[in-house]
């Protein structure tokens, strides 16, 4: 998973040798210059934005976290790893911003070290937020049992199962990418185009398979919920629904067009060269709403979780010289006494 896709589509080349193609099929005519001179300065600002809104909203996220949060919940470790995720994915984008501009220039370690930090980050993300759907459809169905079992020790062993998975599916690309020479540019790139289309279906599959899980949680916690009267109960599920939501409406279009864009550039599929223009331009929006995804969650805590609010609350009178008068909270006081259904959660 990596930038090299729009890259290619300056002169209309193939990525790879190994993979036979009639030279006749795509056209002399069809040039990407005007679109692709758009795409690199618009990008290069976008990614810069996302890049330091992202440093700066999930350190935040992370820091309330530890001052005034119970670690010891399960829902709380997984939104500590949903940050790492996004801090992680976002410390990839300078790389790719200095690659739009100059090719990859780093070496063969740094591409196959920033290819697979950011699919890490992203099947990372993409695994906690549905383990995360399942732990709070078990909530929903039975909290006290499943709370009561939600111990930290568990709870670590849950997150170094998911990194560890998140790991081995990235294995290939790690293995299998490096730089390479195309029309005169260095890429970081698969060096067999069999792989960069494992990649794609592996990509799809797994998030075909977790927005199948997150659905079917979800539609059984609505029945659930609608017949309940518990506000602390939806309050529960507000704040995962709205993250799970953020993320499939960010990534859904990126795969399906990034899937559709491999295969008309492989020419698998025959497309003109405005239907060919319009799938790239088309995938290049939805990887950049894609990538504005690691810096929306901090902004959703905010919008929807009631605590995180009156914590970052805190934090202004704390450290705002006009508030110096009033007494904060003590760390973690509002997390130790909540109600059975709130799990000590940050909601």
């Amino acid at each position: 998973m990596n930038e090299t896709e729009f890259l290619d589509y300056e002169n209309m080349s193939l990525p790879s040798d190994s993979y036979p193609y009639d030279d006749t099929l795509v056209p002399n005519w069809c040039q990407m210059d005007d679109l692709y001179s758009f795409s690199t300065m618009f990008t290069s600002i976008l990614y810069s934005l996302i890049f330091l809104l992202s440093l700066l909203g999930n350190s935040l996220v992370l820091w309330i976290l530890v001052k005034y949060e119970n670690l010891t919940s399960l829902t709380n470790l997984f939104i500590v790893n949903l940050c790492i995720t996004d801090l992680a994915f976002s410390c990839t984008l300078p790389f790719w911003i200095a690659y739009y501009y100059y090719g990859w220039i780093l070496g063969d370690f740094l591409c196959k070290v920033v290819s697979a930090t950011f699919s890490v980050s992203y099947y990372g993300g993409v695994i906690f937020l549905t383990i995360m759907t399942i732990f709070r459809y078990l909530s929903v169905v039975d909290p006290l049992s499943t709370l009561r079992s939600q111990t930290k020790k568990r709870s670590v062993l849950v997150s170094l199962a998911i990194w560890s998975i998140s790991v081995l599916v990235t294995v290939p690309e790690i293995i299998f990418t490096q730089v390479v020479t195309n029309k005169g540019k260095l890429q970081c790139e698969y060096i067999n185009t069999t792989w960069k289309f494992v990649e794609l279906c592996q990509q799809f599959v797994f998030f075909l398979c977790s927005f199948s899980t997150i659905a079917i949680c979800y539609i059984r916690m609505i029945k659930i919920l609608l017949g309940s009267r518990s506000q602390k109960r939806y309050r529960t599920v507000r704040l995962i629904f709205a993250i799970v939501l953020v993320f499939f409406l960010s990534w859904a279009p990126y795969n399906v067009l990034g899937f559709l864009d491999f295969l008309s550039y492989m020419l698998i599929i025959k497309l003109s060269c405005d239907s060919t223009k319009q799938v790239v331009f088309a995938f290049d929006i939805s990887r950049k709403i894609a990538f504005c995804h690691c810096c929306l969650n901090p902004v959703l805590y905010v919008f929807v979780g009631v605590k995180f609010r009156r914590h970052l609350k805190l934090l202004c009178k704390k450290y705002c010289s006009y508030h110096s008068r009033i007494e904060p909270s003590s760390p973690r006081a509002h997390s130790f006494h909540t109600g059975p259904y709130e799990d000590g959660s940050m909601y």
